[in-house]
């Protein structure tokens, strides 16, 4: 008999969930859709990324279609399919219909689906999954097919990755004359999920499950599948294995290691397969790892990866600021594993997390303006060299060869509907704040909820809840681990609720247009490291909220690497109208005075002059939307 699936929670799906425009995120998704898919389809069009599916290509032709460029165009293919939900457009189905089109055409008569292993190195197919992105691509083309179906009913995309599916599993397993492989480039594992719960297939979990549980096993897959390319295994094998978190099975492992954007795909599709199977073991595995990277390898805004080299997470602690990796994929590799572990344990440690990479790693990674972008987020720059000697870019790009980041930011903005609320056991929960309203049904009966909010500048929620006959249910609202006071009315009376796993369950009988308020305290908060991240000691940083701020150089006339900040210096939040209307942090500071240093290097203390500032600080999320220059998150201490 299975074992019984470990989901607690159920999303709601993106046509239960409405975000107002005028809200905080309601904005951003609206420039998401107004201004960064349309980008997005432009840049992959002139680029030739979906031109590239007509199968036309051939050399000596220039711009031969590369390996990850599938991927680019499934993503856009995700999000246009995920906001055509609840904007429904006739051209912009017309659009996505047509690329949904072009993609099926590509497809070969056994079922492989891969533009440049078909066009330009046709036999070198299957040869290096370790490297070169096949089953990457095939993953994120999977993602854009179950999209596709859930937005329009069609099958069309769907059924053309159910056999690209079928041809996988038939390439790779225990079988006879199967290949004992898997992704060097995790992906796949939860796309095959999501293939399976929109088609009820077990074959589809079945081949999940066995990516994941094959991935580290020993005689070592990489190294088999190297000598066949006639290259020595023994080259790089240890440090290679753990870049790609294949150094051992996976529930042996209990640390995040490796290339940032493939551990947190990898965990999250660990995190999967062992819902839908109820695998408890690797649920713990996927527990272990998490610990590991919550508590000693995430950035305070919710980035992750310390490495600009390799792109890879450090050892526990190491965070550096101005090197930080952080790159806008990796958050979003986090959230999507948050998201998993949330459905399993209803818990809001990792609502919590969502909520601060959302707020600031991810939106950092996409301008205000929604038509620039950053790949890495730093959490500072002061004009110093990396080690592979280039400066981090100051001022956001249009787009990148590798577009990885781009194309995740809007398939995420796209999708944030699905993060906001869950039902569980008669239960309806909040895990996000935001203007707008959700639906769903709870024991037979239609339930509205209501939000109205100024939030994240604001820690007043308002909730009106609609239902079309009275009834009992509970509402499960999440305090989150930045608020240390709350106060909680229901129909303008206080409320006692009791408050597990960082929720505060109201349960009574409700009625149409019952009034609930949540009030979070947001006072400007000093956060400090802890002392075992080395570059951080003696500094600290500003949060008001689930906002963490920095200090932009356009702001100050000292420069911002030489400001330091009065542990008691009296500190001021208000709301003004730069950069979209946000909520800035004021005080006074010191600066170092550059003068009277006549060339010296090094100086006595006493000798060295301060003087008083005022600064300002803005959201992180919010950088590098005005002029170029110097940024930093943490201060020196006074």
């Amino acid at each position: 008999m299975p074992a019984k699936p470990l989901r607690k929670l159920t999303p709601l799906g993106l046509a239960q969930v409405v975000f107002l425009d005028d809200g905080f995120l309601g904005q951003r998704i609206r420039t998401n859709r107004n201004v960064t898919l349309p980008i997005a389809y432009r840049r992959c069009k002139e680029t030739g990324r979906i031109d590239a599916f007509r199968m036309d290509w051939k050399p000596p032709m220039p711009n031969p279609p590369h390996k990850f460029w599938d991927s680019d165009v499934a993503k856009w293919v995700e999000a246009a399919a995920y906001d055509l939900a609840t904007h429904p457009q006739s051209e912009r189905r017309k659009r996505l219909d047509a690329v949904v089109n072009l993609i099926a055409s590509a497809q070969q008569s056994d079922g492989y689906l891969n533009v440049h292993y078909t066009i330009v190195e046709p036999e070198k197919r299957w040869t290096n999954v370790r490297d070169n992105h096949e089953l990457y691509c095939a993953g994120h083309l999977m993602e854009a097919a179950v999209a596709h179906y859930r937005t329009t009913g069609s099958r069309k995309m769907l059924d053309v990755l159910g056999r690209y599916a079928d041809h996988i599993a038939s390439v790779f397993g225990r079988g006879e004359g199967q290949k004992r492989g898997y992704c060097g480039h995790p992906e796949i594992e939860l796309a095959l999920v999501k293939m399976y719960r929109a088609t009820g297939e077990r074959k589809y979990l079945d081949l999940a499950k066995y990516l994941v549980d094959e991935r580290g096993q020993q005689p070592h897959f990489y190294d088999a599948e190297a000598a066949a390319r006639g290259e020595d295994p023994r080259a790089d094998s240890p440090q290679c294995w753990q870049s790609l978190q294949a150094h051992k099975p996976v529930r042996e492992q209990n640390e995040v290691v490796g290339h940032a954007v493939r551990a947190m795909y990898l965990h999250s599709g660990m995190a999967d397969v062992a819902m839908e199977t109820g695998d408890a073991g690797l649920m713990a595995a996927c527990r272990k790892l998490w610990d590991n990277v919550a508590t000693r390898k995430m950035y305070i805004t919710g980035g992750v990866g310390s490495h600009n080299t390799g792109e890879a997470m450090g050892a526990n602690y190491e965070l550096p600021n101005e090197t930080a990796y952080a790159e806008t994929c990796a958050s979003i590799g986090l959230v999507l594993f948050a998201r998993r572990m949330l459905e399993a344990h209803a818990d809001a440690k990792y609502a919590d997390v969502i909520e601060r990479a959302l707020y600031n790693g991810i939106l950092s990674g996409v301008s205000l303006s929604g038509d620039k972008f950053f790949y890495s987020n730093p959490l500072a720059v002061n004009g110093c060299y990396k080690p592979e000697g280039r400066r981090h870019q100051d001022v956001r790009q249009e787009w990148f060869n590798v577009s990885c980041c781009p194309t995740n930011v809007i398939r995420l903005l796209a999708s944030l509907g699905e993060y906001v609320y869950s039902t569980a056991d008669n239960a309806l929960y909040v895990h996000l704040y935001a203007s707008g309203t959700a639906t769903t049904e709870l024991a037979g009966r239609t339930v509205s909820l209501k939000q109205q909010t100024d939030y994240p500048w604001d820690g007043q929620v308002a909730l009106t809840v609609r239902v079309d006959r009275p009834g009992a249910f509970s509402l499960m609202l999440r305090i989150p681990a930045w608020c240390r006071r709350y106060k909680l009315t229901v129909n303008g009376k206080g409320f006692a609720a009791p408050v597990a796993r960082g929720y505060a369950r109201i349960t009574r009988k409700w009625s149409d247009g019952d009034q609930v308020r949540l009030v979070l305290e947001m006072p400007v908060e000093r956060v400090v490291a802890n002392p075992a991240v080395p570059d951080n000691v003696g500094k600290v940083a500003l949060q008001r909220g689930p906002i963490v701020y920095c200090l932009e150089q356009c702001d100050h006339a000292a420069p911002v690497p030489s400001i330091s900040l009065p542990d008691k210096a009296k500190l001021t939040a208000r709301r003004v109208r730069l950069l979209g209307g946000c909520v800035v942090i004021e005080g006074a500071a010191t600066a170092v005075s550059p003068a009277d240093w006549k060339g010296n290097l090094y100086r006595p203390y006493r000798e060295v002059q301060t003087k008083k500032i005022r600064f300002r600080a803005v959201p992180y999320s919010l950088w590098a939307n005005r002029r170029p220059g110097a940024m930093t998150v943490w201060l020196a201490r006074q």
